[in-house]
């Protein structure tokens, strides 16, 4: 597919992917203090030093997780899918035909490699890639049967926010998939997300972001989880709109 078929809607997104990492501002998982933030600018001068190496540095340790959020899109009612945080395209060739994929990030150059993939593939199920605010999208109310969010949460600003534009744009009935680290409660892993937190900023994701900080007790008591390999350092989240 050629990039004239992948049109681009400029605008401050902060829908960026992550392999984890919470909003700006807000508690610290666990308590201690003010979290690191992570503004547009920052999450895009991380993206832009990550887009040419993201799939080789992260790409394998985020590939169940990736794998298993797409395996269960694909098994869900609706051929309009809407991936926030798109990134480099990674999850894209594993979408059945029939899914008609539309895909937003904030980075550019990220989405650049996106395109490449596409045409590369020649993934003509992948009707459109935009730099949009995930957030705030462009997008009409329920536009999409669903919208997947992979390691995006804990790059956006404001979490519930997201979740909320989700919610907007997936008619009634469609489905929320969530793929993402969540901080530990304790523990050994507790403590290393705790170390890498004040590197926020460097690294464009937040290493302690809680669940807490993306559902509310409602959607909680809703929600279906699933952890993902490795280690269970994922978690799959499935939502009903």
């Amino acid at each position: 597919m050629s990039h004239t078929l992948l049109p681009t809607r400029r605008g401050p997104s902060l829908g960026g992917p992550s392999l984890g990492g919470p909003s700006l501002g807000g508690p610290r998982a666990g308590g201690g203090g003010q979290r690191v933030a992570l503004d547009a600018d920052a999450v895009r001068d991380a993206y832009r030093r990550w887009a040419g190496v993201y799939d080789a540095s992260f790409g394998g340790v985020s590939t169940i997780g990736r794998r298993r959020a797409v395996m269960l899109a694909n098994r869900l009612p609706g051929s309009r899918v809407l991936e926030m945080g798109v990134g480099t395209g990674l999850a894209l060739p594993r979408y059945l035909p029939e899914k008609r994929i539309t895909g937003i990030d904030l980075s550019a150059e990220m989405l650049a490699q996106a395109r490449k993939r596409v045409a590369q593939l020649g993934l003509r199920n992948v009707e459109a890639l935009h730099e949009m605010d995930a957030e705030a999208t462009d997008f009409a109310d329920a536009s999409f049967d669903i919208a997947v969010a992979m390691f995006v949460a804990s790059v956006v600003p404001n979490p519930p926010l997201l979740l909320a534009e989700m919610r907007r744009v997936v008619r009634p009935g469609g489905a929320i998939l969530f793929v993402n680290h969540f901080a530990a409660k304790a523990g050994p892993r507790w403590w290393v997300e705790r170390a890498m937190a004040p590197a926020s900023r460097a690294l464009g994701w937040h290493p302690d972001f809680s669940m807490d900080e993306l559902l509310g007790p409602t959607d909680r008591a809703q929600a279906e989880a699933m952890a993902v390999p490795p280690f269970g350092i994922f978690t799959l989240v499935r939502l009903a709109n």
